[in-house]
């Protein structure tokens, strides 16, 4: 008999703890996300199935690393393609990517439905609201700054929340959410928020602290003229509350006039290069009778460096606390990465795409090694690099180079329904003595392999990845030329 009851009592309390189990799982928020594979949104979407959501997705395609991070946790769509039917009534929200379209059928379904839709950052809005939002806006360096002052916070165990537009060295995903963080850092990129909103992403986080870090007229195919894109920066600017802080770059004119102009009582605090020197391809910073050597370098580094270090001081961290931590950190991935280093050689690969981004960068590498030859390789890869209307924008800004190097593949125009660009309008835009223009990847590897020697830096820029050109090529090259073994 006693038996008996204890067998049933076990089977009982097995029972009840299913039921409790069922009523948690039935409680927590289920989430699907409409294009799932992109980089911010799986990394979303990897944050709220950390957090204990019940994450679902769809996609037409995913790239990798979307799609190994994805399947590792689960998150991994069974098939790509869109699906009306896994919008029902137990969703209750979905997070739309800019990848899809306004007519997606999920998303039609979803509307019809009544289940609430949310942008990418209407979302991150709505998980910070009781968070101090300190958002970093800037047409170049938002992803550098954003990184280093999170590594910042890491060095000395500082809860923070973030979304950072790049992969870190020490972070497992681009984007954490907890409840108890009493902070969030945002990337507050300028892009449109989504296919059915377009207001530019950093409007929508309201920031408690905002930084600009530089305007330079991007994004062309959205903001047509210079003025209308530099108003946006504005608008975030006046977004900040009474108590606020506006953190700015005081030696770009167009920020500064931002500044000056911003309607509010929020406290306005500007910041410009650091002091430093540059030895033997080391940069170390001198602040207060110290010298720091940190492992990053050029002046746009350094702006983003003095901004990031008044961010963390509103976060109760003191300069000399910022510029100690900073001395261990990497830079962010594709932000003027050294991916290879032999001998008196390097390669770095940058995201670089405007052309302020691309001046800064070759002057940034010429500054640093002014005895090496540089040779400097830059892939026409987004909308406004390849459209006709902005490509004069360019002009100069390769100068610096020993060697400048533009490539194009007709695919990628074709993709983007832009008109075919010829080599001598590229070069006319450019204005470059010498400049070596390729539309075939192969040619191009052909002719950097043929160009290797002694004291050389090679700079690849892009927001792309060259369509896939065999890196590991040059390199061997490089490694060959120094009878050195892999």
């Amino acid at each position: 008999m006693i038996k008996y009851f204890r067998q049933n009592y076990e089977t009982l309390c097995i029972v009840y703890e299913l039921s409790l189990l069922l009523q948690h799982i039935s409680q927590l928020m289920k989430v699907h996300f409409i294009a799932i594979g992109g980089s911010a949104m799986h990394n979303l979407a990897i944050a709220l199935h950390n957090k204990g959501y019940i994450v679902s997705g769809s996609d037409d395609e995913i790239f990798e690393p979307s799609r190994t991070r994805l399947d590792k946790l689960g998150l991994l769509p069974p098939q790509l393609g869109w699906f009306p039917n896994k919008i029902d009534s137990n969703i209750d929200a979905v997070i739309l990517g800019m990848h899809a379209h306004a007519d997606n059928p999920e998303l039609q379904k979803a509307i019809s439905s009544g289940i609430k839709v949310f942008s990418y950052p209407e979302f991150l809005y709505e998980q910070s609201l009781h968070k101090k939002r300190i958002v970093i806006g800037g047409s170049h360096g938002k992803t550098s700054i954003t990184s280093m002052i999170l590594h910042v916070l890491a060095h000395y165990n500082i809860a923070c929340d973030y979304m950072v537009g790049a992969q870190l060295e020490g972070f497992d995903v681009m984007v954490k959410l907890t409840e108890d963080a009493p902070y969030i850092v945002l990337e507050g990129d300028e892009y449109l928020t989504s296919p059915i909103d377009r207001r530019p992403k950093f409007h929508l986080y309201k920031p408690d602290v905002a930084l600009i870090s530089g305007i330079a007229w991007d994004h062309i195919n959205v903001f047509p003229t210079f003025e209308n894109y530099k108003e946006q920066f504005q608008i975030f600017a006046e977004l900040l509350p009474e108590d606020g802080c506006l953190i700015y770059n005081n030696t770009d004119v167009n920020v500064v006039e931002i500044a000056s102009q911003a309607k509010g009582e929020f406290n306005k605090i500007p910041y410009s290069l650091p002091e430093y020197i540059v030895e033997d391809g080391i940069t170390n910073i001198k602040y207060q009778n110290h010298e720091y050597n940190i492992k990053v370098f050029g002046q746009h580094n350094l702006l983003n460096i003095n901004g990031a270090a008044l961010v963390c001081e509103e976060m109760g961290i003191t300069k000399p606390q910022f510029y100690e931590a900073l001395q261990s950190f990497k830079g962010a991935s594709k932000r003027l990465e050294r991916i290879f280093d032999v001998s008196d050689v390097s390669i770095f690969r940058d995201f670089a795409h405007a052309p302020s981004k691309l001046q800064a960068s070759i002057q940034a590498v010429k500054e640093q090694y002014p005895n090496r030859k540089l040779i400097a390789c830059f892939e026409l890869h987004t909308y406004s690099s390849l459209n006709t209307a902005f490509l004069n924008e360019y002009k100069s800004c390769m100068n610096q180079a020993d060697v400048a190097i533009v490539y194009f593949n007709p695919h990628t125009l074709a993709l983007k329904r832009l008109p075919m660009l010829e080599k001598s309008t590229i070069a006319n835009a450019f204005d470059i003595l010498n400049l070596k223009t390729f539309d075939n990847k192969d040619d191009m590897l052909k002719f950097l392999v043929s160009f290797v020697g002694n004291q050389q830096n090679l700079l690849l820029m892009s927001s792309g990845d060259f369509d896939g050109m065999s890196i590991e090529t040059i390199k061997n090259a490089y490694l060959l030329l120094n009878n050195v073994k892999e």
